[in-house]
């Protein structure tokens, strides 16, 4: 895993040493070597930047940017199966120079052009600059595990791995896009496409650009999908036992582990102790002798602690485990560091502790396996819950009830409510179950589960008006052949908040920490294959991620992982109301709001009074103007 940048500039201004400065900014993702190739061409200036992280071929024979006939290449990533590519490729009559992934995409990219992607396994962003026929072409992997941004206007192009680096460049206007800043204020994060700048973008998971001069002067844009989750949801159901399932689902599962263990470094798991990192670790150690080392943390200063859980599992199957203790403090002091690593805006509060359990096991290793995307792809989610057990019931309950119901909810504190104040993230809930009360219907649901503001609230909240972004929330790509309530926010979260919540954090940071992670749960296989299965398999009879928890119970007894889902809890309100307050009465100022001119005072500081005053449930929009101060005073 890697850090590339570099740009196309059609009036030949930019620099050697601005290629160099925006190189440089991504030390952290690559320090094992940093390298650039300047191209001085008739028409235009061609700058490519790549900092490595050597895992495959540690050798320098295979830094980047690396070239193979007219072709060049700024590689993030990695190929799995690049050593099957290969042997085809030698068939075919290539040779090659070095053991890298990276030799093998270029000439994977000459033999069959675009189309080579099909026959990759892996995460990847990827740049290829064809200086014979003046062409450029931009990849991103199918579920967007590897970042890539880009920046355009009508005579340059920047494109980078973090934003950071297009901040070393002089002609990057860093104007906040309103809209974008808005849907940050919804989710917690600026949904792909869009970014936090005008005139800046993510390229989409199972996208590529083709970029040409077809035009003297002129840059010509082609973008084309070649995979979507969709294409798998909108299959025939398989008609298949369920022991059938299970079988080829756990052969699945080791082949996707397995790939994620080439390496020419060390590797460790993250073990938290419930069911998908169990998983995973499971399906590895089976068939080895030597332990893995497996990782985890807690925090039982606030009440993180599955140590114990993990540790347990970790002698079932017989891995090096390491656990740590931290203390809040140490947590805590992990929030001055998010709107640095965290280039846009970021609210998902878990980024603390994965940060630091990836600080930890680097110290080790310098790959980490994680199991992040099992509930998106199993079905795992409390919201699923929800979904299937109440949407009917709610959406019998006449209209004015459940209106005056959420009114009262409304004038009701949440802090007021006996017994359920005390229960894990109740004032976020009880936030969210005013919007499902007015419209339970399963795309309000959704949006009700995934916004912390509503669109009302945040044109309330505006000073400009605000138009609500496209994004994938609004896909309407499923079939009604293939619709169910869980099909339809499976794929959704899979598009949304797995990849802009949780992958996006779990890339910043391991990548703070130059530590590469791999998600054997992304494996496109996987998800191909799970969304064909029957809903049943996976959600049955209340029992979530039912067919994963079949498999895992093959090699840890039930009794032993039945319990809670505990995930990172952090304690949002508390620390604002405590620890925090501090940093509340610094950023969010009526100097400072009013000098920004994007939000009314007014409103913030009702948000902020009432908050103060007992209203917990407000405690995660108070996180997100937190989250979004500290970003614009680091970055504006």
């Amino acid at each position: 895993m890697c850090g590339i940048t570099g740009f196309v500039d059609l009036r030949k201004q930019t620099s050697k040493e601005t290629l160099q400065s925006m190189t440089d900014s991504l030390v952290h993702r690559g320090p094992d070597g940093g390298s650039i190739e300047f191209f001085q061409k008739e028409d235009y200036t061609v700058g490519l930047g790549h900092r490595r992280l050597a895992i495959i071929d540690v050798t320098n024979a295979a830094n980047q940017p690396m070239q193979f006939e007219n072709l060049w290449i700024t590689f993030n990533g990695e190929i799995y199966n690049f050593q099957e590519i290969k042997n085809e490729l030698i068939k075919l009559g290539h040779s090659f120079l070095t053991s890298s992934d990276t030799e093998v995409v270029l000439h994977a990219y000459k033999e069959w052009g675009n189309a080579f992607v099909d026959r990759m396994i892996g995460m990847f962003a990827i740049v290829i600059y064809d200086e014979k026929n003046d062409q450029f072409f931009f990849l991103r992997d199918r579920a967007g595990v590897k970042p890539f941004f880009y920046y355009v206007t009508k005579d340059l192009i920047l494109y980078s791995s973090e934003l950071k680096a297009f901040h070393h460049h002089p002609s990057f206007e860093k104007r906040i896009n309103q809209d974008a800043l808005a849907a940050y204020f919804q989710y917690g994060n600026v949904p792909t496409p869009h970014c936090i700048f005008e005139n800046t973008y993510k390229l989409k998971p199972g996208h590529y650009l083709s970029i040409s001069f077809k035009t003297k002067g002129e840059i010509q844009f082609s973008e084309e999908k070649y995979w979507s989750v969709y294409t798998s949801y909108n299959l025939p159901k398989l008609d298949l036992s369920f022991e059938e399932a299970k079988s080829k689902t756990e052969l699945l599962l080791t082949s996707a582990c397995e790939y994620r263990m080439v390496s020419d470094v060390p590797l460790g798991v993250f073990l938290s102790g419930g069911y998908d990192s169990t998983c995973v670790t499971a399906l590895l150690q089976k068939s080895r002798s030597t332990p893995l080392k497996t990782y985890t943390i807690g925090v039982p200063d606030i009440g993180l602690n599955e140590a114990s859980f993990a540790k347990e599992t970790a002698q079932l199957l017989g891995t090096d485990h390491t656990e740590v203790m931290c203390t809040e403090k140490e947590v805590l002091e992990e929030i001055k560091k998010i709107a640095y690593y965290y280039d846009e805006p970021f609210a998902d509060s878990s980024a603390l502790p994965t940060t630091l359990v990836s600080r930890i096991a680097r110290k080790e290793v310098t790959v980490a396996l994680s199991a992040d995307a099992g509930d998106e792809v199993f079905a795992g989610y409390n919201r699923y819950d929800y979904m299937l057990k109440y949407r009917a019931k709610l959406a019998s309950i006449p209209s004015f009830v459940r209106t005056t119901l959420a009114g009262i909810m409304d004038i009701v504190p949440s802090e007021s409510i006996p017994v359920l104040k005390n229960k894990y993230n109740f004032h976020n809930r009880y936030e969210k179950m005013k919007g499902v009360l007015r419209n339970p219907s399963e795309e309000s649901i959704m949006l009700s589960l995934s916004q912390q503001f509503t669109f009302n609230q945040i044109k309330e909240l505006f000073v400009s008006n605000v138009s609500e972004l496209d994004t994938y929330y609004q896909s309407k790509e499923l079939s009604n052949a293939s619709f169910s309530s869980l099909a339809y926010m499976q794929a959704i979260d899979y598009q949304t908040y797995l990849l802009d919540d949780i992958l996006q954090k779990v890339d910043r940071a391991t990548m703070t920490v130059s530590l590469e992670g791999r998600e054997p749960f992304l494996d496109h296989r996987v998800i191909e294959w799970a969304a064909q299965l029957p809903d049943s398999f996976k959600y049955h009879n209340g029992d979530k991620k039912y067919i994963l928890k079949e498999i895992v119970h093959q090699y840890i007894p039930k009794e032993k992982m039945d319990r809670p889902k505990m995930g990172f809890a952090i304690p949002i309100a508390t620390w604002l109301q405590k620890d925090l307050r501090e940093y509340v009465e610094t950023y969010i100022t009526e100097e400072k709001i009013t000098k920004q001119g994007l939000l009314h005072w007014e409103k913030v500081n009702e948000l902020k009074t009432k908050f103060f005053n007992g209203k917990k449930e407000l405690d995660y929009k108070i996180w997100y103007l937190l989250m979004f101060q500290m970003w614009y005073e680091e970055w504006m």
